[in-house]
């Protein structure tokens, strides 16, 4: 059971501060609909949508800026600052009268949860260290947003009884506020600044660079657009399939969604002792070809008028497992694919670029079930997951190897990084655990002595991987 690892102190904080900011954002998920429809009345769905549009746009844009300007910074000064940041728009979203603030205080809200979770992400790996441990805390990590989608209405129901829906903003900032002070009695590893050259710029695009430069990342990009797939169906469309499709009430819509969570919950408490047999590749590929067929039976199913409760509860349920199936080994991919000063920008990258598919799959999901009807929708949705798992498959190499025997034509014979290499023809060859990074600009061709590092040489750096 993934639970062990919190006997790790710096953990345990790590993981109370993450549980409680979570807790506070699904009250704050509750209120800002409340709060749309206090302004805007019946265009109330008009205005989450845009606030939803403007957090993925922070998400896709402003991660990388930030990481890239604070990556001189304390880990833990960033993560406090961002806290108290999404603590103080907590606090002035029951005071806005215009829906223009509204997505004024988005926009910094979800730029510092921008900034936040990458860091946070990329810390846990230096703070354990070994394999298993980290695969236990990305299992924690799927676990604390699944039961955060399931308990925060529930809590955010009883408060309502109780209190006007402001005060609900109230309780986010102060899950943000223990949040930071969780993170605050820890001490965080400082990574020392990347290898290589190159100004604002290229600190920015780093990530997005040694992420689409590696093999298995572009193959973890297309499974994610999998799951965008799939989550775009079930949160977009859910309450339209139980109260048109089925005529069941609001009860069945937080039923069935609980079962997509329930789903993913139960992956992330089975994938330690699974991804001690399987590897990444083997467990997450065919995740996404079930979310794929997932989409495809329930097209089918409604074109041919077979949906019942129970079909839509076991489809859901599938595909809540399928996405936690690969939600929850990302982070190990993420962090076997960089060097460890460079993880900052790489869990950005991952950040931006996964979250970036929902820009094309809300609107998608969406507009199709509207302009059409819900089986197109499936449909569509179903190729995008499917081709996404196909392409995939064809991307990440069968024989994932983290040691590449790969060639230098640019690095001086005295390098201290070419020890024990030997004479190739045009430069150096050796093997090592390979990532992309100030020494390697390009990730080697299967049986070619193409070199691998970039057009200018680079200096030896500490931490670059020998």
């Amino acid at each position: 059971m993934p639970f062990s690892v919190l006997r790790d102190r710096t953990y345990r904080r790590l993981f109370a501060a993450q549980a409680i900011a979570l807790v506070g954002t699904g009250l704050a998920t509750v209120a800002l609909s409340l709060l749309a429809y206090d302004l805007a009345g019946a265009d109330a769905g008009a205005v989450l949508g845009t606030a939803l549009a403007i957090k993925m746009l922070a998400y896709l844009l402003i991660g990388p800026v930030a990481t890239a300007l604070a990556e001189r910074l304390s880990r833990r000064t960033l993560l406090v600052a961002m806290d108290i940041a999404r603590a103080a728009v907590a606090l002035a979203l029951p005071f806005v009268t215009e829906v223009w603030q509204v997505y004024v205080l988005v926009l910094v809200l979800q730029s510092a949860s921008a900034a936040f979770t990458p860091t946070f992400q990329a810390a846990i790996p230096e703070v354990l260290p070994r394999e298993d441990d980290y695969t236990k805390a990305l299992s924690l990590s799927r676990l604390a947003y699944d039961l955060e989608s399931l308990c925060s209405p529930a809590v955010a129901a009883v408060l309502l009884a109780l209190v006007g829906y402001q005060w609900l903003f109230t309780g986010t900032a102060i899950g943000f506020l223990a949040s930071a002070v969780l993170v605050v009695s820890v001490v965080l590893p400082k990574p020392a600044p990347p290898p290589g050259a190159g100004g604002r710029w290229a600190a920015t695009t780093r990530g997005f660079r040694l992420y689409l430069a590696t093999p298995r990342l572009r193959a973890l990009l297309l499974m994610h657009l999998a799951v965008a797939a799939a989550t775009a169906m079930v949160v977009v469309n859910t309450v339209v399939l139980v109260h048109d499709g089925l005529g069941r009430g609001g009860g069945a819509v937080a039923v069935a969604l609980g079962a997509f969570g329930i789903g993913s919950m139960t992956a992330a408490l089975l994938l330690p002792r699974l991804l001690k047999r399987l590897t990444d590749r083997q467990v997450m590929l065919p995740a996404a070809f079930a979310l794929g067929a997932g989409q495809a039976a329930l097209a089918a199913a409604l074109a041919t008028g077979t949906l019942g409760w129970a079909g839509l509860l076991a489809l859901w349920s599938l595909l809540g497992a399928a996405t936690g199936a690969i939600l929850t080994p990302t982070g190990r991919v993420v962090a076997a694919s960089s060097a460890p000063n460079d993880r900052p920008a790489a869990f950005a990258a991952q950040f931006s670029l996964s979250h970036g598919w929902f820009l094309v799959t809300y609107p998608a999901a969406g507009w199709l079930a509207a302009q059409a009807d819900l089986a197109s929708a499936a449909t569509v949705l179903a190729v995008l997951a499917g081709a996404a798992a196909i392409t995939g498959l064809v991307c990440w190499p069968k024989r994932d190897a983290a040691t590449v025997p790969h060639v230098h034509a640019r690095l001086d014979p005295d390098d201290p990084h070419l020890a024990g290499a030997r004479p190739a023809p045009g430069g150096w060859r050796h093997e090592h655990d390979f990532v992309i990074d100030g020494l390697h600009a390009h990730w080697p061709a299967t049986g070619s002595d193409a070199p691998c590092d970039a057009n200018r040489r680079y200096p030896a750096a500490a931490g670059a991987r020998r």
